[in-house]
Formats: C-alpha cells, structure tokens, sequence
C-alpha cells in the first residue's frame, strides 16, 4: 500500500562531524516535521567493508545516535532504530535475492569504484556484491516513496525501484487477479468506481501520473475495503498485479558544501573535520591553525579572500556584514589572520552550544538513549512485519 514516508539511515562511524551536521541532518530535522521519518544505523552495512574489523560498531553507533539526538532529530517526530535489531530486513533481502538477476548487482556503479578506491581490502564478497540489494531490502520494507539522497545515490533508489517492479511483476499474480479486482472495484460503490475506472484509463492509456495519485487519495478515502482488495485495486490501476511493494522515489538533497579545515571538502579521511561535540578549547585551537592565503607572509602583506580556506567557513558561519569586513581588512591588510578567524570560531561555537547542551542529558543518562532506540525498534518491526506477511503470502511461504 502506497505511504507518505521518508527513510533514510547512515553507517555508523563514531562521532559525526560539522560535515555530517549541514550535508544529512539539518535536512533530516526538516523533513521530521512534514513526513512520518525513519531514520536507521546501517550497522549491516558497515559489515559489507569492515567484516575484518567489527569490534568499534557497537561504540560508533550509540556515539552517533547521540549527535543525531544533539543535532536536533526528535525521536517524539521520527522513528529512530538499529537496522540489525530489525531482523526482518535479513528476510526481505534473502528473498529478493532469489530473484535479482547478478548482471544488475554488477552494473551499481559504486560496486567496482569502491572496489577500486578500497583495493587494500578484500571486497570480492557476496556481502559486498548484495550491498545494493539489502539498501533496497531497507527501503522496500518501509513501503517508503521518499528517500533524501544525493545526486550520486541516484542510481541505488532506480535500482529499488526496478527490484519492486520485478517483485510485484513476478508474484503480485494471483489466481483469477482481473476477476478478483473487478469485484473489489464494485466496492468503491458506483460513483467512486466510475471514477476509479476513468483513472485507470487515463493513466494506461495516456500514461498520466496525476491520475495515479488521484487514484490513490480515492482509495484512501475508503474505510471498508479488506487489505488484499486495497492492494489488489493499487496493482489494478497500474496495470501490474497486487502493489505488494512500494517503487520509491529520490528526494534530492543539496550536496554539503561544508569544507574542513584544509579547504578541501570536511571528510575523516582527510583528516579535517571538527566533530559535532567538540570541546571549545579544541575548535578555537584548530580553527587558529587553519592554513590561509600564502600570499600574506607578513601581517602587512594584502591577501585574496578567494584563496583562503578560512574564508569558505565565513561563508557558512558569517553574516553579510562580517563578510564585507573580511574582504575589505584582507585585501588591504586591515586585519590579520588570527582577527579574520575569530567570526569563524563564534559562529562554530555559537552552532554547537545547543548541541552540546542537548547531548549532555543523554551522556549523563545512556538509558535514555537505549529506550529511544528499543522503542524505535519495536515502531519499525511493526512495519517491517506487516510487508513480511504480504510478501510471504505472495511467494506462497505463508504456512498457516
């Protein structure tokens, strides 16, 4: 059955950083307030390239439930969950798997990108080359339509995408499906029926999606129609059999443009990141270190704001204002460095105070945050649970 409801999870590497903070979640604590939102630990996920090394999972996951917590993510407005504490995605995954034609695993771009940029590693599992499948797995068992991700993740939501097409062509077929969902579309009651038909044919025949969704609100509005005929009027309308599972969709998201302290984009790899909780001392240490333009050997020297790593963090953390006086004192030589930096630091400082004051409640009780994620768990297995029923049902493995 067709959702409003957006999924979206991250590997669990420990503590997040500021990249983290304006390239994921600012856009996960807007969204918590205009969908239902799932926000998952792919601590599975984390197996697919560190299977050798699985010790720090456990501590990466709690010390990064804590800065989503920090950073504003609401567990009253989203549901917040342990990929692994979910067992039923292990399920849908080995199950799609038995349909997944390998060509169109071998085909996911990153597959042989990963395999290059990690080549110190032994990536020629069945974990690595599945990858992509238990993503889809994660998504396709919330029934979710909306999925935040990048430009470059693109290909992974088609991907999803093209497993519930071929799922729902394979055993969304019942016996006597057209007869069954005739008989249901007389439930609709003769003035919504007509109406259900007309959109129908207009979306088969003339290919238009407005119809599909006014399809769908029409069907919303039906109390009493049984499970098996909502979903078996979803697959009739789109000309396939019963909608056993969802086709989602790619919310796209802006890439972070948030840089580290090298200029270069904020990454661990790179070694330049300033983490979410990160104490006072230590930013203002780091922020004073930060290269600047080479061209200003001397205080007296004129420099270019455009060459100046500093100055990409003014234009995250500054007002027009501050700006104005950076380029004027630069390049006249009017301020200095450590003069420059100081707005920088305040407007850091100023971001994280809130978080740190947020974070503190849960360092202080770690219980709390153990609840949140239990009752997360138990608000996603019900879902999962309820697409399991459907798919075992659809692929004849429903003993009772």
């Amino acid at each position: 059955m067709y959702h409003e409801r957006v999924l979206s999870g991250m590997r669990p590497t420990g503590s997040l950083h500021l990249g983290h903070y304006h390239g994921v979640l600012k856009n996960w604590i807007r969204l918590q307030h205009e969908y239902p939102c799932l926000f998952f630990v792919a601590d599975w996920h984390a197996l697919t390239t560190h299977y050798d090394d699985p010790q720090g999972i456990e501590k990466a996951t709690w010390d990064m439930v804590i800065d989503w917590l920090a950073a504003g993510v609401d567990p009253s407005q989203a549901t917040l969950f342990i990929q692994s504490q979910v067992p039923e995605h292990a399920e849908l995954h080995l199950l799609l798997s038995m349909m997944t034609p390998l060509g169109w695993l071998e085909r996911v771009p990153t597959y042989k990108d990963q395999q290059e940029k990690l080549e110190s590693k032994d990536l020629s599992t069945y974990g690595f080359l599945g990858y992509p499948l238990l993503q889809s797995a994660d998504i396709l068992i919330y029934r979710a339509d909306k999925v935040p991700v990048g430009e470059d993740q693109v290909p992974h939501i088609e991907f999803s995408r093209e497993i519930a097409r071929r799922f729902n062509h394979l055993y969304g077929r019942e016996p006597g499906f057209e007869d069954k969902a005739k008989e249901a579309v007389k439930k609709l009651g003769s003035k919504r029926a007509r109406l259900y038909d007309q959109l129908r044919t207009r979306f088969q025949q003339e290919g238009d999606a407005s119809a599909i969704e006014r399809a769908h609100a029409l069907l919303d509005e039906v109390q009493n129609l049984s499970h098996a005929d909502r979903e078996r009027l979803f697959g009739y309308l789109e000309g396939t059999g019963k909608m056993i599972l969802v086709e989602p969709g790619a919310l796209l998201t802006e890439a972070s443009r948030m840089p580290g302290l090298d200029g270069q984009k904020m990454s661990k790899s790179y070694n330049n990141t300033i983490t979410l909780r990160e104490d006072e001392a230590s930013v203002t240490h780091k922020v004073k270190r930060m290269p600047t333009d080479t061209n200003r050997v001397r205080r007296t020297d004129p420099g270019e704001p455009a060459r100046c790593p500093v100055w990409q963090l003014h234009q995250v953390y500054s007002d027009e204002g501050t700006k104005e006086w950076v380029q004027q004192g630069c390049r006249s030589a009017g301020i200095g460095c450590i003069e420059c930096k100081q707005p920088v630091i305040d407007g850091i400082l100023k971001e994280q105070a809130p978080m740190r004051e947020r974070a503190q409640t849960y360092l202080d009780d770690p219980s709390l945050v153990r609840a949140i994620i239990a009752d997360g768990c138990e608000k996603a297995r019900e879902l999962a649970r309820e697409t399991m029923r459907d798919v075992r049902e659809s692929m004849g493995l429903n003993y009772t």
